[in-house]
């Protein structure tokens, strides 16, 4: 189970949005990645894209998407999930919202993404599968996806740690563990004869140390690919993202990768933490880290008479406590240090997730489920509730075939 910052209140993305529109108009900030890895098994990837764009109007609003997908028993999973993944999330979104609803449908809109992920994955008769840990920035606001172990952590820019992924890993997360006993299934060691157990902690039928997942499709129902979500609202004052697959978060604390970097460009932060994680504890597996800076824009210095001393311009001072002694111009451009959680939703059911109806049709003397998932979003616009949105995913799951298609998350 992850660990959870101390800085735990929620407030509502419709009020945070309506702050800014009340205030001066607050600039987006710049992003800056670096990322590095040193392979094992050849199954760990990353998924880097700075600058994408969405079409509302005749405006364009652009955001950036990192991925890591971190195989196991093969990379077809992670390599389809990484070509794949992005395109359903965004299809699963209703056109032409505006950024605020756009915001408030993405968690929902994930969900939606991994499970048509998984189902189209499962076609294709592949027996490996992947953890994901996807991010999406949107201006200050961050939110991730995640599947797995491969953990996001952010740093804010005076220290604040906070945990943006969970680790679905069975040996350190009660919650799944109790989830599955609860739903038919056993968490176990492995059982060498004799009554010796060895290892971590598996669900069984398939043995499978993770209780979430991308792929797996010859494990059994009870690994599901149902993401936890969690979204924030940043500060001005920006931040770094730090996300690693397991070969990095098995040899460092979070707070020593963070350390072993700080003050450094993402581009260098990213093979200092590999390099890092490799001295602590060798190259056991793929090792991979992905650094993203959140950073606000460099501002010009403030215009002033010819006669007096000119005023410095704002530095870029990520990661470092800010002396006491701030010039104006910092104080006028940088927001208190808060890290504001907008959403948080980490069950694997999807009826508590979604609203949806389940009706059986008979396809060719098949039975299929025609599982519709309708995302209610309520769409708050500066004070103001709007129509519901309505997102619906098809998901048709064969009777014939239970162990090619996973229908364990599907409470009715």
């Amino acid at each position: 189970m992850s660990v959870r910052s101390e800085h735990h209140h929620t407030v509502p993305l419709s009020v945070l949005l309506k702050r800014e529109l009340m205030s001066e108009k607050i600039e987006k900030p710049e992003i800056v990645h670096g990322q590095a890895g040193q392979s094992k098994k050849g199954e760990d990837f990353a998924l880097l894209k700075s600058d994408c764009q969405r079409m509302v109007g005749d405006g364009v609003y652009t955001y950036s998407v990192y991925g890591l997908f971190d195989g196991h028993n093969g990379s077809a999973a992670a390599i389809y999930s990484k070509e794949n993944l992005l395109n359903n999330v965004v299809s699963a979104i209703p056109p032409d919202l505006n950024r605020d609803e756009w915001l408030a449908a993405l968690p929902r809109a994930l969900v939606a993404g991994f499970v048509k992920t998984d189902k189209d994955f499962a076609e294709k008769g592949q027996k490996s599968g992947t953890t994901v840990t996807f991010v999406i920035i949107e201006g200050w606001v961050v939110t991730v996806a995640s599947v797995g172990d491969s953990r996001c952590v952010l740093e804010s820019s005076e220290g604040g740690i906070y945990y943006l992924s969970a680790d679905h890993r069975l040996e350190t997360n009660e919650e799944e563990r109790v989830r599955i006993t609860s739903s038919g299934g056993e968490v176990g060691r492995l059982n060498t004869g004799g009554g010796a157990e060895v290892g971590p902690l598996r669900c069984w039928p398939g043995g499978l140390c993770l209780s979430r997942s991308i792929g797996d499709m010859d494990i059994g129902e009870f690994v599901v690919p149902v993401p936890y979500v969690k979204q924030v609202k940043l500060s001005t004052a920006g931040g770094r993202l730090v996300i690693c697959s397991d070969g990095v978060w098995d040899a460092l604390p979070a707070e020593v990768a963070l350390d072993c970097c700080r003050g450094m460009s993402a581009e260098s932060a990213a093979p200092q933490i590999v390099k890092e994680a490799l001295q602590a504890k060798g190259l056991r597996d793929d090792t991979t880290c992905v650094v993203v800076d959140i950073l606000p824009q460099e501002k010009p210095p403030a215009p002033v008479p010819h006669q007096k001393k000119p005023v410095k311009g704002m530095l870029k001072a990520m990661f470092r406590k800010k002396s006491s002694e701030s010039s104006s111009i910092d104080k006028e451009y940088m927001e208190p240090d808060v890290v504001v959680e907008l959403y948080e939703e980490g069950s694997a059911m999807l009826s508590e997730r979604f609203n949806f109806v389940i009706s059986v049709v008979e396809v060719s003397s098949t039975l299929v489920f025609l599982l519709t998932i309708e995302c209610l979003s309520k769409m708050q616009v500066r004070n103001k509730i709007s129509t519901m949105q309505h997102v619906q995913v098809v998901h048709m799951c064969s009777m014939s075939s239970r162990n090619k298609t996973r229908r364990g998350y599907f409470s009715t």
